[in-house]
Order: C-alpha cells, then structure tokens, then sequence
C-alpha cells in the first residue's frame, strides 16, 4: 500500500499582506512517487501564520476518504498548535493560558475537523533549506499568492 504525505507551505508579502498557501500531495510506494498533486490558493490581507495553516487544511480537506498522512511542514507554529497546544484551548473554551482568545480560532477549528477524519503524522522541516518538496510546496505558496499582489488582475 502506498504512504501518503503531504508537504505544505505558506507565504506572505508584509505580514499582513497578500499571502498564499501551497500542498504538494504524494503517494509513495517506497522511493517511487505513484501519484501526485499539487494546491495553492491567496488572499490578499492576510498573514503567514494563516498561510501555513490553511495550507495544511487544504490538504487535509482535499483527501476524499480517510486516510493515514504524514503532513511535513515548516511551520512550528501549525506542528506545536496541532500536536500540543490545541488540546489544552479546547479544554479552555479556545482560550489561551492567559484566558486570552485563540489567534486564527476559527482555522484550528477547521484543522481540527479536518484531521479528525483521518490518521495524521505530523513533522517540522526546515524550510529553505533544500528540502525538495518543501520547496515546492514554497513555490506553490508564492504561486498562490501571486493574484493579490498589488497591481494584479484580481488584487
């Protein structure tokens, strides 16, 4: 049976400013790629961390069945949220440990659902560090942020 994996990436022109967000989706039977399929998308006001995470919503969003993934980021921030710190803000009501609200609630939400339906392994990169696929999926970020540029068609 294939492994699947999905790197993503997002990227951000200011922060806040145009943004966009890449997955490269992979299935690999041992060193050879058996199917692949890349994402992306933009806004134009929003900020990196949001990039990063709605990177890997997209990706887990686009899986049509459940499934056992490996997601490789390159974001602490979308690692540490998703495997330490979003346990403890859904026991507080999505309330920090300060009682302050959750940052970008409304999008751990939405991670939160979208891993549900599936088997998530979660590991950090470096990014920008010659990491193929997760300079691809840098690639498809700036791709997707390229529509909400200023001066763009769209923007």
């Amino acid at each position: 049976m294939a492994e699947l994996f999905a790197y993503t990436d997002g990227a951000c022109s200011g922060n806040p400013g145009p943004g966009g967000w890449g997955a490269l989706l992979r299935a690999m039977d041992g060193d050879k790629i058996v199917k692949e399929r890349e994402l992306k998308g933009g806004e134009a006001l929003t900020t990196n961390n949001r990039m990063e995470l709605l990177a890997s919503i997209h990706a887990l969003e686009s899986l049509s069945r459940p499934s056992v993934i490996t997601v490789v980021t390159d974001s602490a921030y979308v690692k540490n949220g998703v495997t330490g710190w979003i346990h403890g803000w859904k026991r507080n009501g999505w309330k920090t440990s300060n009682k302050k609200p959750v940052k970008n609630v409304e999008l751990w939400q939405r991670l939160d659902e979208a891993q549900a339906r599936h088997q998530v392994t979660w590991e950090w990169v470096k990014g920008h560090a010659g990491h193929p696929e997760n300079e691809r999926a840098d690639e498809l970020a700036r791709a997707g942020m390229e529509p909400f540029k200023p001066g763009k068609a769209g923007a």
